[in-house]
């Protein structure tokens, strides 16, 4: 049940790529992220209410409760910096750097949490996508290059909280019901997106948003909380350094609709990193089999 859960989650985050994407032409980015996270709160305590395990939450002890707070703070952190990478550096430098978080998170899962069945094959795998993750990222010429070195150091924190956003999840969520545990994170992550906002003194565009585009970001922010509720299931019960990579396999299901709906195609260097990154995270699927 936790590998479906895996996959389901890297479905449902392919689709939220394609729908923040139309609701993102003329919106601010932050400001769409704040909306998309109030969505996604909502639907987590409905789903939350329908289980009915609302009534748990006075069970959670406080160390549960911390980490499920630390993790919410690491994913707002992340965000935050990644932002700020972007704002002082090339994308296509700032990018791939961002991605290892992925690579981070499994080297992370096997030394906190011991996973190390089949290590030396895990490691290569870990290799693989790595080296998949760096022929995705198209390297484009930029016209504008920062000659501020500081963006390096953004870049690398934005995947370390990215990192360690789901080894506190994993930490935090053990023996708490995955929906109740994912609607406590949702809460933090929720103040630090409008914080953003806020603190960027974006909020009065809030009145101006298309209501075409508003459409599309609310149904991003269902497609978030599903992909969510599906995650924190998977890495509750099942092996981290699998989870992981399997949601990141969301890439997949975007470049599927990108290419449907924008028509949007891959360079053959990017098909040969998708195969490779595909390849690596089945193997480590069928390993923890």
């Amino acid at each position: 049940m936790w590998l479906l859960m895996a996959v389901l989650s890297a479905v449902f985050a392919g689709l939220t790529a394609i729908l923040a994407k139309c609701g993102v032409k003329k919106t601010d980015s932050d400001v769409a992220t704040a909306i998309r996270t109030i969505v996604v709160w909502f639907f987590s305590w409905l789903m939350v209410l329908a289980a009915g395990s609302a009534g748990t939450i006075t069970n959670i002890d406080t160390m549960s409760l911390l980490f499920l707070c630390l993790s919410g703070l690491a994913t707002g952190a992340s965000w935050i910096c990644y932002f700020k990478a972007l704002s002082m550096g090339d994308v296509n430098k700032v990018v791939p750097i961002d991605k290892s978080s992925t690579v981070l998170t499994i080297l992370l899962a096997i030394i906190c949490f011991g996973e190390t069945d089949h290590l030396f094959i895990k490691l290569i795998c870990t290799a693989v996508l790595a080296a998949g993750i760096f022929l995705m990222v198209e390297r484009k010429q930029q016209e504008d290059h920062s000659v501020n070195g500081k963006w390096i150091i953004y870049a690398v924190l934005s995947a370390v909280f990215a990192a360690l956003t789901s080894i506190l999840a994993k930490i935090g969520i053990t023996g708490v019901e995955s929906n109740l545990g994912t609607a406590i994170r949702t809460g933090v992550v929720l103040i630090m997106a409008w914080l953003i906002v806020f603190i960027k003194g974006k909020q009065t565009q809030v009145k101006l948003l298309d209501h075409k585009e508003l459409i599309y970001i609310i149904l991003s922010g269902f497609a978030t909380g599903a992909s969510w509720l599906c995650y924190y299931y998977a890495i509750s019960n099942g092996v981290v350094s699998v989870v992981v990579p399997i949601d990141k396999m969301s890439i997949v299901v975007t470049v599927l609709f990108s290419y449907i709906v924008f028509k949007e195609r891959l360079s053959r260097k990017a098909l040969i990193g998708l195969g490779l990154m595909v390849g690596a995270t089945l193997t480590m699927a069928v390993l923890s089999l």
